[in-house]
């Protein structure tokens, strides 16, 4: 009889949902800031300080509410079994099989 390789599906652990949440945020935060520099730039007669100030501030804001709703996201779908199912089903065809497989051995 051939030994099982069991696949867990695990969650992920919370930290790594941080951390994962934290890397995109820079990512995701460079680009704000740099589309909300250039269009305050082009289309209002602010000075270069008045729209770097006014793209930090919208930046900061984005920075604090889409990383707590991001970390939300993501340990909402840490507990979603949809996705996860096919290797539960593989799994059980695999013991199906190795069950029907000892049976006509006998």
């Amino acid at each position: 009889m051939t030994k099982e390789k069991v696949t867990k599906i695990n969650k992920d652990n919370p930290w790594r949902s941080i951390s994962k949440a934290i890397s995109w945020r820079i990512l995701a935060s460079g680009a704000t800031f740099l589309i909300s520099f250039i269009i305050f730039k082009q289309y209002t007669d602010k000075t270069d300080n008045e729209v770097l100030q006014t793209a930090s501030i919208i930046t900061s804001a984005d920075v604090v509410v889409k990383l707590i709703l991001y970390y939300l996201h993501e340990r909402i779908w840490t507990n979603i079994t949809w996705g996860k199912y096919w290797e539960r089903r593989a799994r059980r065809r695999h013991i199906k099989r190795m069950r029907k497989s000892a049976n006509s051995d006998k």
